[in-house]
């Protein structure tokens, strides 16, 4: 691999292509991880009264499954996170899309596998290691190949996909932890089995998305991105029966091999320090949000309303379709309208929504079911402002630093929900007085609300705009090319 100083239109060629079925290649193949991280957290969540039970095969508590596997799988995904974004703008997507995908399926076959509780706390930490290395290696490679014009709505329905792995996880334990189908100890295994079916298929479709052109331009791989981008343009005109038009727009840049992390630390957090704190206040603010609701969800539930535990599912089945149905259907949006516009109003809106369902909650006007279209209203706009933050963070720092960007932002967000979460929301939402779970709703609507006041004044109007217009690749050659040596005299 050499590296010098090149020009080339790769980011202007892969901006100006038409939808096409290799686009919806590298969503299915990249896109569907979000689907095993709402499968693996729901089927933890079902299961952990049967591997309670006598006869499970494993000794272990529901606390325990709750509480401290919970907490491992969390402090997996925020490690591999942080581990394999460092990785993925080192060493390319396409080589951590593959490895963490293969962690994730080794991991989960071999959490199938447990019959001690610590074999099962160490394959949940590495499971969650797998996930968390996802997300960075993931979106950065997505936001890559996507169009511009279509980046935005693409990556709320790929974040908001989660939720169809949550109801996808709860409809399967329903079957798979039933007693007269499947024994006691055999159910809960084939659970987590499904979920490597799932990883399985997913990897056959990930073995055809390429690298990312950009990652290769910059890392001394010219010829290969070029070569590359044409091969895409050639099959989108042969499938549209079109010609392509000239690209417009040239960078110049100076390869390099990697980036320091002491590069990547300055440019996040001193060069694009409003956009660090957007991105802080975005994901700390959903965050918060839904531990709010989702945190004590059952126990609200049973409480004050009486409603049995094997009916809970249902309800949350409900909630789970409100929250994909916001990115699907407000997606667009983000694209045509702006993001700017669309970030602060669906986090502004969610949290008010949230206030007015904590009064509502407070002055005993809600039954289950209503406080349960309550909530799934409030997630509905909750959920394309959620999934903005994703979006945000993975398209406003250089090329150089995105997984990396990517990689903290998520591992905050992550403790923020897995760690602090728990630790403020336990003792209200369990406490079966009214009054504290209306606090919980206040504190979570007020930072959902304060997020999208930051967004209405620091968020970024990236729409339809190429990632190097957004934030300038710190490879990119400020000075003129130098001109060519004299040829030496004869």
């Amino acid at each position: 691999m050499t590296t010098a100083t090149i020009s080339t239109s790769v980011p202007a060629r892969l901006d100006r292509l038409p939808w096409s079925r290799w686009h919806w290649t590298v969503v299915i193949g990249l896109g569907t991880v979000w689907i095993l991280d709402g499968l693996e957290v729901t089927v933890v969540g079902n299961i952990a009264g049967r591997l309670s039970e006598h006869g499970s095969g494993l000794p272990i508590t529901g606390a325990q499954v709750t509480g401290l596997a919970a907490a491992l799988y969390v402090a997996g995904a925020c490690s591999g996170a942080l581990f394999f974004g460092r990785l993925t703008d080192r060493f390319g997507r396409k080589k951590l899309f593959m490895v963490t995908l293969a962690v994730y399926l080794g991991a989960t076959a071999l959490t199938a596998l447990s019959y001690t509780s610590w074999w099962f706390f160490l394959f949940r930490f590495l499971t969650g290691f797998g996930i968390g290395g996802e997300y960075a290696a993931i979106n950065s490679a997505v936001d890559e190949l996507i169009p511009a014009r279509y980046r935005g709505r693409v990556d709320l329905i790929i974040n908001g996909s989660f939720w169809i792995g949550a109801i996808a996880g709860s409809l399967l334990s329903i079957i798979l932890l039933n007693v007269s189908l499947l024994p006691k100890d055999v159910g809960w295994r084939l659970t987590f089995g499904f979920g490597v079916v799932l990883g399985l298929v997913i990897l056959l479709v990930r073995r055809q998305v390429p690298e990312s052109p950009r990652w290769l331009f910059i890392h001394g791989r010219a010829e290969e991105a070029e070569e590359l981008v044409g091969q895409i343009e050639r099959r989108i005109e042969r499938e549209k029966g079109i010609t392509l038009p000239p690209a417009r727009g040239r960078i110049t840049i100076r390869q390099r091999r990697s980036t320091s992390f002491r590069d990547i630390a300055r440019t996040v957090f001193t060069d694009y320090r409003r956009r660090a704190f957007l991105g802080l206040a975005l994901f700390i603010g959903q965050a918060f949000l839904y531990n709010a609701i989702t945190f004590g969800f059952g126990e609200i539930l049973t409480k004050f309303f009486g409603v049995s535990t094997s009916h809970t599912g249902y309800f949350f089945a409900v909630i789970a379709v409100g929250n994909f149905l916001g990115p699907l259907l407000l997606g667009k949006l983000f694209d045509t309208v702006g993001r700017r516009i669309m970030i602060s109003s669906t986090f502004v809106l969610s949290g008010a929504l949230l206030f007015v369902t904590a009064w509502l909650f407070g002055a005993g006007y809600l039954s289950a079911v209503k406080l349960t279209a309550c909530w799934a209203v409030v997630l509905f706009f909750a959920s394309a402002g959620a999934s903005s933050a994703y979006l945000t963070v993975s398209e406003v720092f250089p090329t150089e630093t995105r997984a990396m960007a990517i990689a903290f932002f998520y591992a905050v967000g992550t403790a923020a929900g897995g760690i602090s979460g728990p630790l403020l929301f336990a003792d209200l939402t369990s406490s079966g007085v009214v009054g504290d779970t209306v606090l919980a709703f206040q504190i979570g609507a007020t930072l959902m609300c304060l997020a999208g006041l930051v967004a209405a004044f620091l968020a970024v109007p990236a729409e339809g705009r190429s990632l190097e217009d957004i934030a300038t690749p710190l490879s990119v050659q400020k000075e003129p090319m130098p001109a060519p040596a004299p040829a030496p005299a004869d």
